[in-house]
């Protein structure tokens, strides 16, 4: 226990999130400690050594331990970014530093010199540059290859993205570019298991067994494992936290929770360490493995609040663990699950205002790797992160965690409190751009809110998620553009109406393509998430999925689009049911860790994995504009049936809403 009059508690996010803005949840938990009455006597604080890691990485210092750490073998064994970088470290260490001020902002100027072809050395990853095509090849290799001396090419290939004009967008793209390649260093050079917005991910993604992380803890440290310490210690020597609370919102944070609580553990056992967020909400609810508390004293399921302040007022001497709320707990040499069932949820009213404080914004990245708009969006420019409700309005979608309380309890927020929400954050950050984290945004909140910002005066920038359903009519969504909204993405998941409803979307592909027409005529670019391989979907019907997105984006309804593979989760309708939708699962290791995607079998004759690599090519192109006259089979190496799909299915849709309108007016 911690008898004290206060604590001093620190929240972090773990190696690896977003570059361009701090991850939500301890922004949403600081806020809420600092100002209710049961904690604000706490000192509580807030840091990111995520970030504070790619900043001590791509410094002049960290190229320079880089280049040391590389293994001292031929040439000939080195793949081609480690390569080109030992070829001319000097050239990186001389141009990081300003590479990095460039892209916080901090030295706008320097566009001129980056666009010039110059100033930075390219690698790899420049080969994307050098020309735009029909690109029949895997676009995830797109920045593969030798690049040789690093001259590739510094004429005028980048005019077809951005024009005469755009010197800072085009330096933006170039800069990231650079950052890829020395990324590529690190990854194929020092630590397989880094990337720009993750760390160790398959260590922790659906791990039956901790025995990967356990390994990779015990293991001789990386380069980067070192630099983690290092921030570790300095945090450590900071604060001098009697309470460390941590997130991982992702299995590409876990590990670096895991490195930190180790470390912690070994320089101050008596800081108690709590582990929460998405990966723990979703993975390890049937946790088993006792290891874990080798390292963490706690692991909170779902919304973090109330835990927390059960859990504090624990350490307090205040209540006992049997009055804790969904917190993990290791008890006689077993993994217990406390959940005293008087205590509830902090409704949305009373969570509080988000705060940075404490999270240096000056600090984090903007950047630029696709020539896509709504690409750009996510990873250029810093946003507010906020959300108008908890759960989902919906929650019906069979593929969905909505027996989850993420997902399942329904809770919105006011308008009046969302917008002095976000007035709170303008005047704090300096910042008015928004983004609504929802899993959906409810259309009646947003439509409220639209109002009320009009009425208020309140200027900002907002884009979120949305389920296309037909509310958002062509009124709606100029309604909607005129408040501040820039884009939104949304589900059209397998683009078929049978497996639609199948999934139980509560859409059909021609609704989607009136609605999306409506957001693009209003000047708000649509981004489509696409599903492939969901149960029972034939090679016939992936291909006149196709079709449809082609004609989709040939209508210019959406301008970007990603395709998931399908994969059955452990707390879906389907992962529950498998048999009503046709799949068996298939017999699983005894799970003592993590536990989500489950691996199923599907009678149906389809090879999804083919037909994936056509799929994301032919979006890949799509999203840049080309080839969206070709026939759909062009983007196979293997024979493909044809789609059997209207050729003017979508203009039909659109002729057919415009009548409709006409009519009613």
């Amino acid at each position: 226990m911690v008898c004290q009059d206060y604590m001093r508690i620190l929240l972090l996010t773990p190696p690896m999130t977003q570059l361009n803005t701090p991850y939500p949840a301890t922004a949403y938990l600081t806020g809420f400690l600092r100002h209710h009455p049961g904690t604000r006597h706490h000192q509580v604080t807030q840091a990111d050594p995520a970030m504070e890691l790619i900043l001590k990485l791509f410094s002049r210092q960290g190229l320079q331990r880089i280049h040391s750490a590389l293994p001292d073998v031929p040439k000939s064994q080195l793949s081609p970014a480690v390569r080109n970088f030992k070829a001319r470290p000097e050239l990186y260490f001389s141009t990081i530093d300003a590479a990095i001020r460039f892209l916080q902002g901090r030295d706008p100027s320097l566009a001129l010199r980056i666009s010039s072809r110059e100033f930075l050395p390219e690698g790899p990853r420049f080969r994307a540059t050098s020309e735009f095509r029909l690109e029949t090849g895997d676009p995830a290799d797109a920045g593969g290859g030798d690049a040789g001396g690093g001259d590739a090419g510094g004429g005028d290939e980048l005019s077809w993205a951005f024009g005469s004009l755009g010197m800072q967008d085009r330096a933006k793209y170039l800069a990231s570019l650079y950052l890829d390649d020395l990324a590529d260093v690190i990854r194929e050079g020092i630590d397989s298991r880094f990337e720009l917005s993750r760390y160790g991910e398959k260590l922790a993604a659906s791990a039956p067994t901790f025995d990967p992380i356990v390994a990779a803890l015990n293991a001789k440290p990386t380069l980067v494992d070192q630099m983690l310490d290092e921030i570790t210690l300095e945090l450590l020597t900071e604060h001098q936290p009697e309470v460390i609370g941590m997130t991982a919102p992702f299995p590409g944070n876990v590990y670096g929770a895991f490195r930190i609580a180790k470390l912690v553990k070994e320089r101050s056992p008596s800081t108690k360490i709590i582990l929460g967020g998405g990966y723990v909400n979703t993975e390890l609810r049937s946790l088993k493995e006792t290891r874990v508390f080798d390292h963490l004293d706690y692991l909170v399921l779902d919304d973090g609040e109330r835990p927390l302040l059960c859990l504090l007022e624990h350490l307090e001497g205040k209540r006992t663990s049997e009055q804790l709320l969904r917190t993990f707990v290791l008890e006689n040499g077993a993994v217990v699950l406390k959940s005293d069932s008087r205590e509830h949820d902090i409704p949305q009213k009373e969570v509080g205002i988000p705060t940075y404080d404490g999270l240096k914004l000056s600090h984090y990245l903007s950047v630029f790797e696709m020539l896509n708009p709504m690409h750009r969006i996510w990873s250029d420019g810093r946003w507010n992160k906020l959300t108008l409700a908890h759960g989902c309005y919906w929650k019906k979608c069979n593929f969905c965690d909505i027996n989850l309380d993420y997902i399942g309890r329904y809770d919105p927020s006011s308008v009046d409190l969302i917008i002095d929400r976000m007035e709170s954050l303008i005047r704090e950050t300096g910042q008015s751009g928004f983004h609504f984290v929802d899993e959906a945004a409810p259309p009646a909140v947003l439509r409220n809110l639209a109002l009320r910002l009009i009425e208020r005066n309140v200027t900002i920038t907002w884009w979120g998620n949305v389920r296309f359903e037909k509310t958002f009519d062509a009124e709606f969504a100029e309604l909607l553009a005129r408040s501040g909204c820039v884009a939104v993405s949304g589900g059209l998941e397998v683009a078929s109406d049978r497996l639609l409803k199948l999934m139980n979307k509560g859409v059909t592909v021609e609704q989607v393509a009136r609605v999306t027409n409506a957001f693009t005529q209003a000047g708000i670019m649509v981004h489509a998430y696409l599903m492939f391989g969901f149960p029972t979907q034939t090679t016939q019907e992936t291909i006149d999925a196709l079709e449809r997105v082609r004609q989709l984006f040939a209508a210019g309804c959406i301008q970007s689009g990603f395709w998931h593979r399908f994969s059955a989760t452990a707390h879906s309708p389907i992962g529950r049911d498998p048999s009503k939708y046709g799949i068996e699962i298939m017999p699983e290791p005894e799970v003592l860790f993590a536990r989500n995607d489950l691996p199923f079998r599907d009678p149906t004759p389809t090879d999804h994995a083919g037909l994936g690599t056509g799929l994301k090519r032919a979006l890949y192109n799509y999203m840049h504009g080309l080839g969206l006259d070709e026939d759909v089979r062009f983007w196979f190496e293997t024979k493909v049936p044809g789609a059997k799909v209207r050729a003017d299915l979508v203009e039909s849709a659109l002729t057919q809403n415009q009548k409709v309108m006409k009519t009613s007016s």
